[in-house]
C-alpha cells in the first residue's frame, strides 16, 4: 500500500474514531442539552490548539460479546492545549461512547495524560460525564479507578486539577472530583451521587429524584462538594478561563502579575461598615474597596455563607481572600465554614498565593448541634491550616474579634506576619453584654434599675477591653490604622513579605484534624 492509500487510511479512520459513538448517540447528546466530549475540548481551549493522543487506543474485554466491539477512543479523549496561551492538560469522557463507562484503558488514557501534567507541570482538567464503572470489566474498571484516585492525590498541591461535571458521575468515580482543587457544576446537567435514586428507593423505601439527590445546586448550597455553579455549559468554560488568571501553573511558581489597576470609586471602604455594631453589611464589598478594578473571583459563594473565600488582584498580584462575612449569621464560624475556610488556606499556601484576612465576628456558633456535628475537630481545622501556611498572611481586624473566633482567624499568635486593625474593633473574649452579664451579675441583679447598671459595665468593660488598643499594647497588633489607609497598608505589607522564607520542622508530614 502506497503512502498516498496510506494517508488516505488514516484519515478515515480519524474521521470514524472521531465521530465518537455515531451520528444517533451524538444527537441523543445534543437533545439532551448536552455538547459531545470533542465540542468540550474546543470551546474550553484556545482555538486551533488541541492536541489529542491515544485516539485509537482499544479496549482488550473478551466478555461479556465485548471482543468485536469497537469503542471510539474506549469512550474518552485525552491530549493538550492551551488557555490563556498557556499549556494544560485535559481529558473528557464521552457519554455517546458507552455512555462514557470505565474500562481499564479507558482508565489508562486518563492515567496516562494525569502522569504528563505531574511530569510537565501543568494544570490538569478532568470533563466528568459517565455512566461509571464498565461492568462487563469486572475487577478491570475498579483497578482503573484506582489508579486515578492514586494519582489524584500525588498530583495535590503539585499541579492545579480542576474537575468538570458535565454528565452524571456516579458511585467511585465521584471520589476523583472529590479529590481534585476545584470542581465546577452547571445546572441541569450535573449529576453526582454515590448511590442513585432507585438503590435508595429500593434500600431505604424513599423516593428522591436525581436532581434532589445530586445535582448542581445541591452540590454547592447543601454539600459543598463543587465550588462553582453556571447555568449553561459555556458559562461554565469562562468560569474556568478566569480562574486559572489567578492561580499558577505549578507549585514553583506564583501567578502571572497584571497591570495595577485602583478599585472602583463607588466602593468607598469609609462608608460600608455601620455605626450600629449589631447591624450587618456585606463583607464583599470591603474586599471590592480593597482590590484592583474591585474585581472579586469568589469560590463556594452558595455554601457556609458565614465565611467568604476567594481570589482578587492587589496591585496586580493575585491574593486569596479569607473573610467573616456578618450578612449571614453574624459571620460565625461553625462546622461548614471551618472546613471551607481551611480547605481554601491550604490551597493558597500550596500554591504560594498571600492569604489576606478580614475579621469581623462574636466566635465560633454554640449549641448542641454544632458540638455533636464536631465543631471542636472541624474548628480545629482552620487554626491548623494557618499555623501550616507558610505563604505571606495579612489580617485586618474590621470589627469584632471575641474569643476562639479572635484567635482562629489567623492572629499573631497563629503566624500572622502583620495584623492591623480599624479603630472600632473590639478585641476580647467575648462580647461587651456577655462579659457585664458575667463578671457583674451580682451587682446587675441586686441594682434597683439593672438595665442602667448592666449598660454602665458594658461601657466600663469596652473601654478597658473591647478595643484595638490593649492588644496593640501588647505588640498583638502591628498597627491601627484608618479604612481609607487599608489598601496603602496590604501593598506595603504584600511588597515586604514577597520573598518571605519560613524554616519548619523536618517531618514526613503533619496530622491535621480530617
Amino acid at each position: 500500500m502506497s503512502l498516498i492509500d496510506r494517508t488516505k487510511d488514516l484519515l478515515k479512520k480519524r474521521e470514524k474514531a472521531e465521530g465518537g459513538g455515531g451520528e444517533k448517540a451524538v444527537k441523543r447528546q445534543q437533545s439532551l442539552g448536552k455538547l459531545t466530549a470533542r465540542e468540550r475540548i474546543l470551546a474550553l481551549l484556545d482555538k486551533d490548539s488541541f492536541q489529542e493522543y491515544d485516539l485509537f487506543i482499544r479496549h482488550d474485554a473478551q466478555d461479556f460479546n465485548m471482543a468485536n466491539k469497537e469503542l471510539a477512543g474506549d469512550g474518552v479523549i485525552t491530549g493538550t492545549g492551551k488557555i490563556k496561551s498557556k499549556p494544560v492538560c485535559i481529558y473528557a469522557q464521552d457519554f455517546t461512547v458507552a455512555g462514557g463507562s470505565l474500562g481499564l484503558m479507558h482508565a489508562r488514557k486518563i492515567t496516562k495524560i494525569m502522569d504528563h501534567a505531574i511530569k510537565m507541570r501543568v494544570p490538569l482538567i478532568g470533563i466528568n460525564d459517565s455512566g461509571g464503572a464498565r461492568v462487563q470489566e469486572g475487577v478491570n474498571s475498579l483497578a482503573g479507578y484506582g489508579e486515578i484516585f492514586y494519582r489524584n492525590t500525588k498530583a495535590s498541591g503539585v499541579i492545579p486539577q480542576i474537575s468538570v461535571i458535565l454528565g452524571p458521575c456516579a458511585g467511585g468515580a465521584v471520589y476523583s472530583p472529590a479529590l481534585t482543587d476545584f470542581v465546577f457544576v452547571v445546572e441541569g446537567i450535573s449529576k453526582m451521587f454515590i448511590t442513585g435514586p432507585q438503590i435508595i428507593k429500593t434500600v431505604l423505601g424513599e423516593d428522591i429524584s436525581m436532581e434532589e439527590l445530586g445535582g448542581a445546586k445541591t452540590h454547592t448550597q447543601l454539600t459543598g462538594n463543587a465550588h462553582f455553579y453556571a447555568e449553561s455549559e459555556l458559562e461554565c468554560f469562562e468560569q474556568i478561563k478566569e480562574l486559572i488568571t489567578y492561580i499558577p501553573w505549578n507549585n514553583t511558581k506564583k501567578a502571572a502579575a497584571f497591570k495595577a489597576r485602583p478599585p472602583k470609586p463607588k466602593y468607598n471602604i469609609n462608608n460600608i461598615i455601620p455605626n450600629d455594631a449589631k447591624e450587618p453589611y456585606d463583607v464583599r464589598n470591603i474586599i471590592r474597596a480593597i482590590s484592583d478594578e474591585s474585581k472579586f473571583f469568589e469560590v463556594q459563594k452558595d455554601w457556609a455563607k458565614n465565611v467568604v473565600i476567594g481570589f482578587s488582584r492587589i496591585e496586580g498580584e493575585s491574593v486569596g481572600y479569607v473573610a467573616n462575612q456578618p450578612d449571614f449569621m453574624a459571620g460565625v464560624l461553625d462546622v461548614d465554614s471551618s472546613d471551607k475556610a481551611a480547605r481554601f488556606i491550604r490551597y493558597c499556601d500550596a500554591f504560594n498565593i498571600p492569604i489576606i484576612t478580614l475579621v469581623d465576628l462574636p466566635g465560633y456558633l454554640p449549641g448542641v448541634d454544632q458540638e455533636h456535628a464536631g465543631v471542636i475537630r472541624h474548628g480545629a481545622k482552620i487554626l491548623y491550616a494557618y499555623s501550616e501556611a507558610t505563604v505571606p498572611k495579612l489580617t485586618l481586624i474590621l470589627r469584632k474579634a471575641y474569643g476562639g473566633g479572635y484567635i482562629a482567624m489567623n492572629s499573631r499568635h497563629l503566624g500572622a506576619d502583620f495584623v492591623f486593625s480599624w479603630p472600632n474593633a473590639e478585641i476580647a473574649v467575648m462580647g461587651p453584654e456577655g462579659a457585664a452579664n458575667l463578671i457583674f451579675r451580682k451587682e446587675i441583679a441586686m441594682a434597683n434599675n439593672p438595665d442602667k447598671v448592666r449598660q454602665e459595665k458594658m461601657d466600663e468593660y469596652k473601654e478597658k477591653f473591647a478595643n484595638p488598643y490593649v492588644a496593640a499594647g501588647k505588640g498583638y497588633i502591628d498597627a491601627v490604622i484608618e479604612p481609607h489607609e487599608t489598601r496603602k497598608f496590604l501593598i506595603h505589607a504584600l511588597e515586604v513579605s514577597s520573598d518571605k522564607s519560613v524554616q519548619t520542622p523536618e517531618r514526613k508530614h503533619g496530622i491535621p484534624p480530617f
